[in-house]
């Protein structure tokens, strides 16, 4: 790989080996620029050969990121001409739509279902919370943590209410409620006596 492949500027594997050395055999590895792929191809190279457990990033934002970069990590980690692979895995992302336009509010192009799992994975991961999605029969159920239902209460057409016509739909108690709508019918007070955690759209999703 490199000039051959159009890369002018190649990082040879073995420097970018040696860099790596230094660091825990456990460590995250990031590449912004991936290229064509070398900073994975010299961490599946230390990993074989220290059994450490090193992890990799790639970011490559040209359109060669499926052809060359990932193309590249699969050879290296099956194997090619009379090289044997190095094992291990990876797994390969495109990114989607923006899910907030430049006004802050909710792009009309983005899935409802990508909105909601990028709340379930924001609101889940700081705290390493375990939860559960679809454990409830409710068209705007999102998910379950401990002792919490959550429920994201959004149409893309219309203004969403909380109020306690919205409640009334809620027919499993839970101890405690995070709801996301548009707007809140009820005063500061109600909701503390309720256990809601009210989170208004899209204002509290650019706080994620």
């Amino acid at each position: 790989m490199g000039a051959p492949m159009g890369f002018d500027t190649v990082k040879p594997v073995k420097l970018i080996e040696g860099l790596i050395s230094h660091f825990s055999k456990n460590a995250i590895i990031l590449d912004s620029f991936a290229g064509s792929g070398t900073t994975a191809h010299a961490v599946l190279n230390l990993n074989k050969r220290d059994g450490g457990n090193r992890k990799f990033i790639l970011v490559e934002m040209e359109d060669y990121a499926e052809t060359i970069t990932a193309e590249r990590v699969r050879r290296v980690i099956g194997g090619y001409g009379d090289t044997e692979g190095t094992g291990g895995g990876f797994s390969l992302y495109s990114l989607g739509d923006e899910l907030l336009d430049r006004d802050g509010n909710l792009n009309g192009e983005a899935s409802i279902e990508d909105i909601r799992q990028y709340i379930i994975i924001s609101e889940t991961r700081g705290a390493e919370m375990s939860y559960e999605s679809g454990t409830v029969d409710h068209p705007y159920f999102l998910m379950r943590t401990v002792g919490r239902d959550h429920y994201f209460y959004y149409e893309r057409e219309q203004l969403t209410i909380l109020d306690r016509d919205f409640l009334d739909t809620i027919v499993i108690p839970q101890d405690s409620y995070t709801i996301w709508a548009d707007k809140c019918s009820f005063s500061r007070a109600e909701l503390d006596r309720l256990n809601i955690a009210f989170k208004k759209i899209p204002r509290d999703i650019r706080k994620i």
